[in-house]
């Protein structure tokens, strides 16, 4: 599904052209993202492998959650599993999900809806396909985004936000060659409807074949552009990207990104995450579903856990799955989410 659909393209505001003397970001990296599978076994392309977190700064992990079209009995989700110290962003492209929390956080997102999930001092939580999606099988797209917390704010009361598709902002470039949805964050003089600890920007933006986006950037984001599909080009030196590959860009005020002309039967056009949020610049100690600042931290968030101290799985209230509160996989962040 493309970041926007709209019978009359004239009707979006329209992304500002830029400004004079605008400096055009740079590309630094251009990486691709290894295939593997989260969860109860759903397939992933790890964003940012390979990428030094101070170049991510303030984010941390990113899943692009298929795309894959399920036959029935296929859908898979997660177990329980708990989180502490930062904020999870899930973005459902196609098809559903269902989510719930030890702190009474829960909903189903569909189809451009958002969660935003604060973990802060520590939750449990659990998402899955609702079981009509498991009888009937379909297609299943999204990403989760893992966005830190500065120290300050690592211990702060777990919250959930459910954000509609209809309350993102959708905008146009000056010929209308791309469409953007704004998820979070302030993006040429519109705000996206994401309440974030961190600054930081999140933009879905579609760009057809031959087009290009000039998007205002704050100059003190950084600035990373993952290209959900299709094929094109990203700066001012046009680095070549294509599917399942992450660029970072270096300093400037202004995003570039091209549509190639020429793009698979299967992708018409490019779609393309843009993120971007103010560096934290703290130490970061990270094992499993924990992100701390120190190694003692996070020792002291798995105790925490065991002692049953981040919460308690609820009562059933999302389909009929078996309550778990196990961690599995503890070799990194991608494990459990």
């Amino acid at each position: 599904m493309p970041a926007v659909t709209v019978e009359d393209t004239t009707a979006l505001p329209r992304v500002p052209l830029p400004a004079p003397r605008t400096v055009r970001r740079r590309t630094r990296s251009v990486t691709t993202a290894p295939s593997g599978f989260e969860g109860e076994g759903f397939p992933v392309r790890r964003a940012f492998a390979g990428v030094d977190l101070r170049a991510l700064d303030p984010f941390i992990h990113m899943d692009q959650m298929g795309e894959v079209e399920y036959a029935p009995g296929e859908p898979k989700g997660t177990s329980w599993h708990p989180h502490r110290g930062f904020e999870t962003v899930t973005y459902i492209i196609d098809g559903t999900f269902e989510h719930a929390d030890s702190h009474g956080g829960g909903g189903t997102i569909s189809n451009g809806d958002t969660q935003w999930m604060t973990a802060g001092g520590g939750v449990l939580h659990i998402e899955r396909p609702p079981e009509q999606l498991v009888v009937s099988g379909g297609l299943f797209h999204g990403l989760q985004l893992w966005v830190n917390l500065p120290r300050a704010r690592k211990w702060v009361e777990p919250r959930y936000q459910d954000l509609r598709a209809n309350a993102s902002v959708l905008l146009a470039s000056p010929d209308a060659g791309a469409l953007l949805r704004v998820i979070a964050g302030d993006v040429a003089g519109h705000t996206g409807p994401g309440s974030t600890y961190t600054p930081m920007a999140m933009v879905h933006a579609t760009v057809s074949p031959g087009a290009t986006l000039d998007l205002p950037w704050r100059p003190d984001f950084n600035a990373l552009v993952y290209v959900l599909s299709g094929a094109g080009s990203v700066g001012i030196d046009g680095a070549p990207v294509r599917t399942g590959q992450l660029a970072v860009l270096g300093p400037g005020d202004t995003v570039t990104v091209h549509g190639a002309v020429h793009q698979e039967s299967r992708t018409p056009a490019l779609d393309v995450v843009i993120l971007g949020g103010r560096p934290i610049g703290e130490p970061i100690a990270m094992y499993g579903p924990f992100v701390m600042n120190t190694p003692e931290e996070v020792r002291d968030a798995f105790a925490d856990f065991s002692a049953g101290r981040l919460g308690s799985v609820p009562a059933l209230r999302v389909g009929a799955a078996v309550p778990h509160a196990g961690v599995r996989g503890q070799t990194g962040p991608a494990d459990e989410r």
